[in-house]
């Protein structure tokens, strides 16, 4: 069932990734057919070279299926009052940085800052641009746990204490017999699963590869290794889960319903796509939302609003953010899907260095569009924080 994780690409492959690897926006990619290129096993991104995870997260809609995600008619303003942080500095282990020096060391391609609702700061690199769709990796958990708020409050979920089950009868008689919906949000369901992006035989890599259905199937064999509840552990399978879940309770695909719920109403401007488990199929519940810079910056804003439309309607239950971004008993850290950090900010984080870190008592979101030599790094990781933070002083 699995290609090889390290199997080659095709000498035609190789041929447009040669010619493709250094295109400046997505236009310059031409749309290769569908046997032009043998990625292998969908983890090889992993493995990618600089140039090519260029060329790939800005072109996933040419390169994978996707499900379109249309621009609102009614795009939200967001005006622009920028502001010169050129020599802002933050600390880190001693040393000290600049703006440009966070940007080089983090391989930013694109970073907004969006301050009582007006752009303060917008940058990009690498020959990305204002109109540049790239890809969102593990921030989609964060939309993802947005549309399960959806959900319940149309009516099509009951709440966060109903077992999966209710939704996922398939996973009766499983390790997932007794848990709930919450569990699964704070991935604390107790069942085992690994994580590790270095490792091809990791079940985050080897689940990438299975269609929806064969993919609960792979998780309801996993063994619980702990109560529902009590024990964090960071699992991507889960978030296709609580995706599938939402499918099976509204009855159609989240591409759809985010544009019905968020993105047509909320305003955003520009086209997004949303990568599929298999053409025609579900979409990837815990990844690769393509989309701008800025309409990520309204995902930000959205979640500030508390769900509140710009007309006033409400699309999130009452609370439903606070809710979402209170830390778990197993991990004071996490929420619903949501990274915690203090002060009250939370943060929807995806590999590679895509990051929406939302600050409500600063009004204040902040976006990055990244390409990290590595998945995660802990030195990437301490350089964005530390600049997060001297950002969010700066423009007190």
């Amino acid at each position: 069932m699995f290609r090889s994780h390290l199997a080659p690409y095709t000498i035609l492959g190789l041929l447009l990734w040669m010619i493709c690897g250094g295109c400046s926006t997505s236009a310059d990619l031409p749309a290769p057919a569908a046997d032009s290129i043998n990625f292998g096993h969908p983890d090889s991104v992993l493995f990618w070279s600089p140039d090519q995870q260029i060329a790939s997260f800005r072109n996933y809609d040419r390169i994978f299926e996707t499900r379109r995600v249309p621009a609102s008619d009614h795009p939200l303003e967001l005006p622009r009052r920028l502001r010169d942080l050129s020599r802002r500095r933050y600390e880190v282990d001693g040393d000290t940085f600049d703006l440009q020096e966070f940007k080089e060391h983090n391989h930013v391609v694109g970073l907004l800052a969006i301050k009582d609702g007006a752009i303060v700061l917008e940058e990009y690199a690498r020959g990305n641009t204002a109109a540049t769709q790239w890809v969102s990796y593990s921030v989609v958990k964060s939309v993802v746990s947005l549309l399960l708020g959806a959900a319940i409050r149309d009516g099509y979920i009951t709440g966060v204490d109903d077992p999966v089950t209710d939704y996922l009868p398939l996973l009766t008689g499983t390790s997932y017999e007794d848990v709930t919906i919450r569990d699964a949000l704070r991935m604390s369901s107790g069942v085992a699963w690994n994580e590790d992006y270095r490792d091809p035989e990791s079940d985050v890599s080897k689940e990438i590869g299975l269609t929806a259905l064969e993919r609960l199937r792979y998780l309801s064999a996993h063994p619980r290794v702990a109560e529902p509840g009590e024990r964090f552990n960071y699992n991507t399978g889960e978030t296709h889960l609580v995706g599938s879940l939402v499918r099976a309770a509204i009855g159609n695909n989240l591409a759809t319903y985010l544009a019905t719920k968020i993105w047509e109403p909320f305003g955003m401007e520009s086209d997004a796509n949303w990568r599929l488990v298999e053409p025609g199929g579900a979409e990837h519940g815990g990844c690769c939302i393509s989309a701008t810079l800025r309409d990520y910056g309204r995902i930000g804003l959205f979640a500030l609003s508390g769900g509140v439309l710009p007309d006033g309607r409400r699309v999130l239950p009452q609370g439903w953010m606070d809710e979402s971004t209170t830390p778990s008993p197993a991990n004071d850290g996490y929420g619903y899907l949501w990274w915690l950090r203090e002060g009250g900010v939370y943060n929807a984080l995806g590999i590679f260095g895509q990051a929406i870190s939302i600050d409500p008592a600063e009004n204040l979101v902040i976006v990055t569009h990244s390409v990290w030599p590595r998945a995660t790094g802990s030195d990437f990781s301490a350089h964005r924080g530390a600049f997060f933070a001297a950002l969010t002083l700066a423009l007190r």
